[in-house]
């Protein structure tokens, strides 16, 4: 049986330019290694698995190579490279934070920084995952950090700086690496797929890729375990299955039925879905990214941001261009709540049910809106349609002028829904429109009916009814008791509210803005007026009716209580021939 070694070991890059996507770090150490200008002290932070301990092991490694190429890079042949490739370094130390983390350990560290190199002319030490290190650890580590020997140089790394205390940070030279973008993890895959003579299709690299979620070295995991299973022909069927992933199929499928108002068919491709065993927020949160992608494929200028491979890439322009944008903003945001309420749901099922039928209906929907908006513009002054019906219209006319033209102008139902709203709005004067006879008392009726209709109802029943009905709809206690406590009073068309306390005052007059345009819609009338006052009577008569209620029982009126609770009480009384105390 050959020893295997997995990809994350037999392909860790040996040198600055075979880093995965870390481009700025390589280049700025290359170019302090080239000036001279190396620091005492760097701190690599980052997500996990994009190259952390990897690139400082490559600069430990260059800093005491005795050959370095023009590139600055490590030769390989000298004997310190030959020794750390080897892991016989002396020169180099790592420790893992995360099990050396107490004080003793930073003590024993620093005993060897007392040491110089054996061969070389650094010794570098490599603390790994340092945000583990204790305060007491980190405080005994300063010293050591600030003011090192010439030869020692410190490489801390960590994937959480916001641990980290400032004092440390302060004295390091700080690098933060990138997550690795899809692409750049699908080329190397690619790349390790051709040294290891394996044929791969690439939706299903780009799978592995997405799943990896920015991080190298979990994708290179995913890698060798799809390959263990498929051998040396990886497809895009065996990827999902073996990483239990939605097909994009699905998503097509469903996002088709959709824009078709098709719900029998997205309810049954959802049934399946379930009865394959994927959990309904693994299909939403799919979906969501789905639409998401044919939003992007809308416009040219955002293709860049589909990481997908070329053939879904083709089928997303495809549905792009069938899909409207009111369509995919909508749906996704209804994907988006259905994600957000989905651990809140109790039938988890029917919640995802009920948003992608809410998505059936957006054709609908967006239909209706339309129509509206045209109603509203047909609606919209200024009247008439043609320019000399515009100048007639300029046109002081008389009643008995509007019956003598009798059937020179015929109104067409746009133009009578334009007049409405012109007379409503003050623009027009019934009497300077010129139609036909029939036309103008219809709409002499019509005004009649409309203006009774919005005739003030200022009565004092009224407004306290409106002002009862609007305390009641606030979620404040304080506030509603107020509103609802205070006296309504009418005077001509000032409305006066008189409360007791200062309190009280202060709370009505919070809501008084929003009160008063309230009661001057409901009670039709613009020129109500809201007057609070404070009356000390009713200050003082509330007192006293608090002053009741809270005044404490005497002994008596304690015992008389106990009695009527508990016959036994007189009974207990006589027999022990008991007395009321004071």
């Amino acid at each position: 049986m050959s020893h295997f070694i997995v990809s994350a070991r037999k392909y860790r890059p040996q040198r600055f330019q075979d880093v995965v996507g870390q481009g700025h770090v390589a280049g700025t150490l290359k170019n302090a290694l080239a000036s001279g200008q190396v620091a005492h002290a760097f701190l690599f932070t980052g997500p996990r698995g994009v190259g952390k301990t990897t690139c400082a092991r490559i600069l430990a490694k260059i800093l005491n190579c005795e050959n370095r190429t023009p590139e600055f890079e490590a030769c390989n042949e000298c004997s310190s490279c030959k020794s750390f490739n080897e892991n016989a370094s002396f020169n180099i130390i790592e420790l893992d934070a995360a099990s050396n983390n107490s004080v003793e350990h930073i003590r024993a560290l620093t005993e060897q920084v007392r040491f110089q190199p054996q061969q070389g002319k650094y010794k570098v030490f490599i603390i790994d995952e340092v945000h583990m290190l204790s305060n007491q650890a980190f405080n005994a580590f300063l010293k050591t950090l600030e003011e090192p020997p010439s030869y020692a140089i410190f490489i801390l790394a960590t994937t959480e700086k916001h641990k980290i205390i400032p004092t440390i940070l302060s004295r390091c030279q700080i690098f933060d690496f990138r997550r690795i973008t899809v692409a750049d993890t699908v080329a190397h895959l690619k790349s390790i797929c051709a040294q290891e003579h394996i044929e791969a299709e690439e939706d299903a690299l780009h799978i592995i890729a997405q799943k990896a979620d920015g991080a190298l070295r979990d994708a290179l995991s995913i890698f060798d375990r799809i390959t263990s299973g498929a051998g040396k022909k990886i497809t895009y069927d065996a990827v999902i299955e073996n990483l239990n992933v939605l097909d994009y199929d699905y998503f097509f499928q469903i996002t088709d039925a959709l824009l078709a108002e098709d719900a029998a068919a997205v309810m049954n491709h959802f049934d399946e879905i379930l009865r394959k065993g994927f959990d309904p927020e693994v299909f939403v949160l799919g979906l969501a990214e789905h639409l998401r992608n044919v939003l992007v494929c809308k416009d040219a200028s955002t293709l860049g941001l589909l990481e997908v491979g070329e053939n879904l890439r083709e089928r997303y322009k495809q549905q792009a261009t069938l899909a409207p944008s009111a369509f995919l903003l909508t749906a996704l945001s209804l994907a988006n709540d259905c994600d957000i309420n989905f651990k809140m749901a109790r039938h988890k099922r029917l919640h995802v049910e009920m948003a992608l039928l809410k998505m059936c209906h957006i054709g609908r929907a967006v239909k209706g809106a339309e129509l509206e908006k045209k109603t509203t513009d047909l609606n919209r002054p200024p009247a008439l349609q043609t320019p000399q019906t515009l100048q007639t219209l300029q046109t002081p006319q008389t009643p008995s002028n509007v019956r003598e033209m009798g059937n020179a102008h015929t109104l067409s139902s746009k133009d009578m829904i334009d007049v409405r709203k012109g007379l409503r709005q003050g623009s027009m004067k019934l009497e300077s429109i010129p139609m036909r006879l029939d036309a103008f008392d219809q709409l002499v009726e019509e005004e009649e009916i409309h203006r009774a209709s919005l005739e003030s109802r200022l009565t004092l029943e009224n407004a306290r009814t409106e002002w009862n009905a609007y305390a009641a709809l606030l979620d404040s206690n304080l506030v509603r008791l107020a509103l609802t406590n205070a006296e309504l009073r009418l005077e001509d068309k000032v409305l006066k509210a008189i409360v007791g306390t200062t309190i009280e005052l202060n709370n009505v007059k919070a809501e008084l803005g929003r009160l008063l345009d309230i009661l001057r819609k409901r009670l039709h009338d613009n020129a109500l007026k809201i007057e609070v006052i404070q009356d000390e009577r009713k200050q003082a008569e509330q007192a006293q009716q608090v002053a009741r209620v809270v005044r404490p029982l005497t002994t008596k009126e304690k015992l008389d209580k106990m009695k009527e609770s508990n016959p036994l009480v007189d009974d207990l009384i006589r027999r022990f021939d008991l007395k009321l105390g004071e």
